[in-house]
């Protein structure tokens, strides 16, 4: 099908419209992480880039005091607040990498090692695993009633939520309009933004606990 110019002018802006919407999404939680590098950085017993002529020893003295604010804060937590951490956390990546896999496999028709999948003449659009993996996590919940495994089973959901939701619109219309206007563009920008902003709410009640437990200084 040949589009005329203004039709390939509109899908180009959609396009990169969607591709923003991945990019930001794994860059808020880059984002997200570097705060807290900084931080504590900032507030541990690693020197700052100005007082040590050893700026590389003290940033991976960093690094590791920040990896383990991060797991004695999830240690600390109640179990249903890192199970909400590890479910929000794995909806956003896998959501920006969804976002950013489709664009670049509908440009390239790769991403890696991902590509369309066909099976019977049918295009497998990825709400059919999003719903399998999340429909398994939930089940598996709910048959162990181990609270140990909450977490952990809170981001296989979280992906399986995430795969479902990128393609709602598709399963509202009962067509294809992942690529169109009709996709509901803010939909996908309004999931990714509160995914993230219910995130950060999580992430920075487990990252104090984390550094009530280790660091020194009071907590800001």
């Amino acid at each position: 099908m040949i589009l005329d110019p203004r039709r390939r002018l509109a899908r180009r802006r959609l396009d990169r419209r969607m591709a923003v919407v991945g990019a930001l999404s794994l860059l808020a939680a880059a984002g997200g992480a570097v705060s807290e590098y900084a931080r504590v950085w900032r507030r541990g017993s690693a020197p700052l880039p100005g007082e040590s002529d050893h700026v590389l020893a003290a940033a991976e003295e960093a690094a590791r005091e920040t990896v383990e604010v991060a797991r004695v804060g999830f240690r600390e937590s109640p179990v249903a607040e890192a199970a909400l951490f590890n479910l929000l956390l794995s909806f956003l990546l896998t959501f920006g990498a969804v976002r950013t896999s489709t664009f670049v496999i509908r440009r390239r028709g790769t991403f890696g090692p991902f590509r369309n999948l066909r099976a019977a003449g049918r295009h497998i659009h990825h709400f059919v695993p999003g719903i399998a993996i999340a429909f398994l996590a939930g089940a598996a919940g709910l048959l162990t009633r181990d609270e140990g495994l909450e977490p952990w089973l809170a981001i296989p959901f979280g992906a399986g939520m995430a795969l479902t939701l990128d393609e709602s619109a598709l399963l509202l219309e009962l067509e294809d309009v992942y690529w169109t206007e009709e996709g509901v563009l803010s939909l996908y920008l309004s999931s990714a933004a509160a995914a993230l902003l219910g995130l950060i709410a999580a992430s920075r009640r487990l990252l104090r606990r984390g550094e009530a437990e280790l660091l020194s200084s009071p907590p800001e």
